[in-house]
């Protein structure tokens, strides 16, 4: 019932199918019915690859139940290692075929094929995608990886990017040259282009690199025990955490830190004129752990934005950000139901959301603002130009990101002074928030403005209309039409900020209804 709706993450076999469509040389068996193939739209429909994923599918239908399937499984991957060759075969079971149990690696070590197989254990039904791209690339590590001699040079493998990965094809450019600047060379990228030898050879490195933990902190755990190698826990995403994670690379390499910052325009950008008037804007923050966490510290130390809520979808890091939550004053929201989210966000009602392709649509829904900073996204957050989140320009990227959705001073001062026009007017709606124009408008306009109370303009999560009861709650409270009147007066990315101190200042003066003069009052009392 989940993929019949929106989803943060798909089983954990397309976690695995994600590894293996970023290395070389690998090939992934799948145990499926017929119908589970749809994973492979994921990369040539929203990556945009021109390839398909090197993945085998059994594709047994329900009238081979009855029948012999292992035997099914294992002509399949026979026919996969003489087709293809590959160097490193993976094998495991989607959801539906974990029900009838037929070992995918036991049945594959029988053909005795004479290349390393790697059998996976994904408990579909209590694990999720980000879990198999994590425990996949820590199975092919473990079995793979050899003891080797240190290279001569400091050298640091790259541990996280892959296939599907949000921005991880510009993020891997910028973090090379960040370890180029100071002088120390990449042994191993994985498992982004990586092939079975490269694997291999992770053990050369002096340290490791994860930008990415949800997709190799297992497997970098394993390579600090087994092969001594120390890893980094600073993830370069903003100019602060950049010249953080510089510093932690420095001491690992036993170097001095070196950073050129003559391409960042991130800090004098964000402290300019129209960017000052940004500041206090609300935000609410959704994604996976990393990204949250990163842009979390981006919003709130380097625009100067009031961070209102934040949360993550995968629970393998919820403790992390429960913990953020409270070093930032707001209460964590851990879920993977969308719905859940947009309720959040409609008692919030923040200014701006970050978060991933599925609170773009809750915004339009809602009329907020929403900048993507997290998978799951769609092929728009697949750009062919180069847009790191990483780095030095991945600072300068991260500054137009949070700032672009957001309406600049000048543009309020002008839609203020074209109020009353009628391409301008709160009537037709916001031109990059059309969605609320009222339906059936042409060119965002309609001879017939809408009511003052239209769902279109004040969703119901934050309207503060009475719905029944005579308590002195937001949305027990009654808005008398002079002050609907009066607030609409206040320019839309403003109005809902004016509603809720309004609310409030009633609440706390037990007022039932909200007049012009209660309106004014509240304005006078947060003046102060």
């Amino acid at each position: 019932m989940k993929l019949a709706v929106w989803t943060y993450e798909g089983p954990p076999h397309v976690g695995a199918m994600r590894v293996a469509t970023a290395m070389k040389g690998v090939h992934y068996v799948l145990h499926a019915p017929q119908g589970d193939t749809y994973a492979d739209l994921l990369f040539t429909m929203i990556e945009r690859r021109d390839h398909r994923p090197p993945v085998t599918y059994t594709t047994f239908q329900a009238r081979d139940l009855g029948s012999d399937t292992a035997t099914l499984f294992k002509d399949a991957a026979l026919a996969a290692y003489e087709r293809f060759e590959p160097q490193a075969m993976i094998v495991g079971a989607s959801c539906t075929a974990e029900l009838i149990q037929d070992d995918p690696g036991g049945l594959t070590e029988a053909l005795g094929l004479p290349v390393p197989v790697v059998a996976l254990d994904l408990p579909s039904y209590t694990r999720k995608e980000l879990f198999g791209t994590d425990e996949t690339f820590y199975q092919l590590v473990r079995h793979l990886a050899r003891p080797i001699q240190r290279t001569e040079r400091v050298s640091c493998n790259i541990l996280g990017p892959l296939a599907l990965g949000f921005r991880h094809r510009d993020d891997l450019v910028e973090v090379k040259a960040l370890l180029a600047g100071m002088g120390i060379d990449v042994n191993v990228v994985a498992p982004l282009g990586a092939a079975p030898a490269d694997l291999a050879r992770l053990g050369a490195a002096h340290f490791n690199v994860v930008l990415y933990p949800e997709h190799a902190e297992a497997a970098a755990r394993w390579l600090e025990r087994e092969h001594d190698q120390p890893w980094t826990k600073t993830i370069p995403l903003g100019a602060g955490a950049t010249r953080d994670f510089v510093a932690e690379v420095a001491r690992l390499a036993g170097i001095e830190a070196r950073l050129d910052e003559d391409r960042l325009r991130q800090p004098w950008w964000s402290a300019s004129v129209d960017s000052t008037y940004l500041t206090g804007k609300r935000v609410f923050l959704f994604g996976d752990a990393t990204h949250v966490r990163a842009l979390a510290r981006v919003a709130r130390d380097e625009m100067g934005f009031e961070v209102v809520g934040l949360g993550c979808y995968n629970r393998e890091f919820a403790r992390d950000i429960r913990s953020l939550a409270r070093d930032y004053g707001v209460e964590a929201l851990i879920t993977d139901d969308y719905l859940e989210v947009e309720a959040r966000i409609a008692e919030l009602a923040p200014e701006l959301i970050l978060g991933t392709q599925m609170e773009r649509h809750i915004g339009k829904r809602l009329g907020i603002p929403c900048a993507v900073i997290s998978s799951p996204v769609h092929v728009q957050d697949f750009p062919a130009r180069h847009s790191p989140f990483m780095g030095v320009e991945g600072a300068n990227v991260l500054f137009d990101t949070l700032v672009h959705p957001l309406v600049m001073g000048l543009e309020e001062h002008l839609l203020a002074m074209f109020r009353d026009d009628p391409e301008f007017s709160d009537a037709a709606g916001p031109s990059h928030h059309g969605h609320l124009a009222p339906a059936g408008s042409a060119g965002g306009q309609s001879p017939h403005p809408p009511a003052l109370h239209s769902p279109a303009l004040h969703p119901p999560a934050m309207s503060g209309r009475m719905r029944d009861g005579h308590d002195a709650s937001p949305a027990a409270l009654i808005w008398l039409d002079g002050a609907e009147r009066e607030l609409r007066k206040v320019p839309f990315f403003v109005r809902g900020k004016a509603r809720r101190n309004t609310e409030k200042f009633a609440q706390d003066q037990g007022l039932a209804e909200i007049s012009v003069e209660t309106l004014y009052e509240a304005k006078a009392h947060y003046a102060r």
